[in-house]
């Protein structure tokens, strides 16, 4: 496990850093920025966090979901492909991810063109819940890589539930399949199989020579099975929160990581609810000031927000939220993002 301290601090006067600071390279891709004040703002903060991270020859992360079951057309549906060696392993399945796999491909990609992405190398996946936003993108992730030249069987792994999900998405799309094999397409009778395989605790369930990946327990309101997890590569430790409000576990499978990956909603924004829904969000989710301190007892080289709830606040006030609690290196996700 990594144990690295930061070189460098932001505290809460991130706008007098950054205008005295210079704009250097960065180890990010960036996407999707708009030539607003805000988004400017947020692309030069960007910017600057990323020029102190070094980025890995072996590991990449591309954010291919940060969304939320809100229908942002900007966002799609929660996703995070952790690519080692031009291997990769997809967490989530959101709709939109396939596109947005395709978007960093070689074959579809304009300015970024990733190996790992190219459909037909995506053969495993991790699932946090059975929640909508993260399973919507399930039949795509099935069919299309497959229909691109995958001639092996996805392999996934989720919670409970996940078995019955597969089974039920295969059997809604057999109509399709049999055209497929039995057609004039020259498909392989290998790629549109699944391994699905279910999760019930704690600890080791994926390993293979390029990754080691732990399943723990989190605390999403009241579904019994909810998980993150946590990916050892060569180089790297990643960590995966899912969607979950503060919990011991959480801290626990974070310590050592290199990046944290984390949902969070705007304090800001969350003042503005009712009673109903401010239980709501904080029995489901952590809040801005929540992964501040999560995240100074974690020390994480990157702290990355995903599925992050604005609802009305700025991304500028999402991480001001966040430096009242933590001075580390924290960017906000955007699709399409490149780590």
């Amino acid at each position: 496990m990594s144990s690295k301290k930061k070189d460098c601090n932001f505290n809460g006067n991130r706008r007098d850093f950054l205008k005295a600071a210079g704009i250097g390279a960065t180890a990010l891709t960036l996407q999707g920025f708009t030539g607003s004040a805000d988004a400017s703002t947020a692309l030069s903060h960007k910017q600057e966090v990323l020029r102190h991270y070094k980025p890995s020859d072996i590991t990449k992360i591309a954010m291919l979901g940060t969304g939320t079951p809100n229908p942002d057309p900007s966002c799609s549906g929660p996703c995070t492909a952790v690519i080692v060696r031009d291997t990769p392993y997809i967490v989530d399945f959101g709709p939109g991810l396939i596109r947005r796999a395709a978007a960093l491909s070689p074959m579809y990609g304009k300015e970024v063109k990733i190996k790992g992405l190219l459909l037909n190398r995506i053969a495993r996946a991790f699932l946090t819940h059975m929640h909508s936003d993260h399973t919507a993108g399930y039949p795509d992730l099935i069919l299309t890589p497959w229909v691109m030249g995958r001639s092996e069987p996805l392999q996934v792994y989720g919670p409970e539930g996940i078995n019955e999900m597969t089974e039920h998405l295969l059997k809604a799309y057999d109509a399709d399949i049999k055209y497929r094999l039995f057609g004039y397409e020259p498909a392989n009778d290998q790629g549109y199989r699944v391994h699905s395989k279910e999760i019930f605790g704690d600890g080791l369930i994926y390993k293979d020579a390029n990754v080691e990946v732990e399943a723990f327990r989190v605390k999403h309101g009241n579904w019994p099975n909810a998980f993150g997890f946590r990916f050892t590569t060569p180089d790297k430790v990643i960590v995966i929160s899912g969607d979950t409000c503060p919990c011991e576990n959480i801290k626990k499978y974070s310590e050592g990581a290199d990046i944290l990956i984390h949902e969070v909603y705007s304090m800001e924004g969350f003042e503005k609810k009712d009673e109903y829904w401010k239980n709501y969000h904080k029995a489901n989710h952590t809040s801005t000031h929540e992964l501040g301190e999560l995240a100074s007892k974690i020390n994480p080289d990157l702290l990355v927000t995903y599925h992050t709830l604005f609802w009305g606040a700025s991304e500028e006030t999402v991480l001001d939220e966040i430096a009242e609690k933590y001075s580390g290196k924290t960017v906000v996700a955007a699709d399409l993002d490149i780590f």
